[in-house]
């Protein structure tokens, strides 16, 4: 998809967590190169429809996948300017400040620096998606009734790592040349989300001038 199109393009190829790969010869890995190749057309609003005749569930566990490789990719690129000194806490700017919680493991906030917050985030993601039960890869399994709850949840917190690299490490990004992918990225993202009304706006809050900025010229 597009970490395969543009992302990959990068100077800087490392990834914060291993890649996650959909097996090839599965209808999600055909799902996966439909998307590839909307998404090289350059119009986004088109590339995050859901294709004519597809399962609404396959299609969002597809496009989950793909953006956690996106966003384990671009953190990837700035992990050495976010330490434990530089953003002790998980912020998105001044206002909003993120606590841990998995609902599992740790049931209680906590509060930890961005780049605990976002290990633990990753690899909570990196979990939910390994587990055949919520994330299905073997034709005819169905799909747990609760999945687009769950995948609602892992796209939430992904947004997450997208604010705290806006707010607070965007100048490195431009110093990596990596703005133009954040940027594509992000749009992509949010024009998934708003397609099938994923992520509350409430939660947007952190960067909607930006969503504002990004989606006004492509609105339907």
């Amino acid at each position: 998809m597009y970490s395969c199109l543009g992302i990959s393009g990068s100077r800087n190829n490392k990834t914060f967590k291993p890649k996650k790969n959909i097996p090839e010869g599965t209808h999600q890995y055909d799902l996966m190169k439909h998307a590839a190749a909307t998404l090289g057309s350059g119009n986004l609003r088109l590339a995050v429809m859901l294709p004519e005749g597809e399962d609404l569930n396959e299609w969002v566990a597809v496009n989950t996948v793909d953006f956690f490789n996106q966003i384990n990719m671009l953190y990837g690129t700035i992990t050495e300017f976010c330490t434990e000194e530089t953003c002790p806490v998980m912020s998105a700017g001044p206002k909003y400040e993120y606590h841990w919680a998995d609902g599992q493991t740790v049931k209680k906030p906590i509060k930890c620096s961005a780049p605990k917050y976002i290990d633990y985030l990753m690899t909570w993601v990196q979990d939910q998606l390994d587990d055949e039960h919520l994330f299905p890869s073997k034709i005819g399994v169905p799909f747990p009734k609760n999945f687009l709850s769950i995948a609602k949840t892992i796209l939430k917190r992904l947004f997450r790592v997208y604010a705290h690299i806006y707010h607070q490490h965007f100048k490195e990004v431009v110093q990596l040349s990596e703005e133009a992918h954040l940027n594509t990225s992000f749009k992509h993202f949010i024009f998934f989300v708003q397609e099938f009304n994923l992520i509350d706006r409430r939660e947007l809050a952190p960067l909607q001038e930006l969503i504002d900025r990004l989606t006004s010229k492509d609105r339907p």
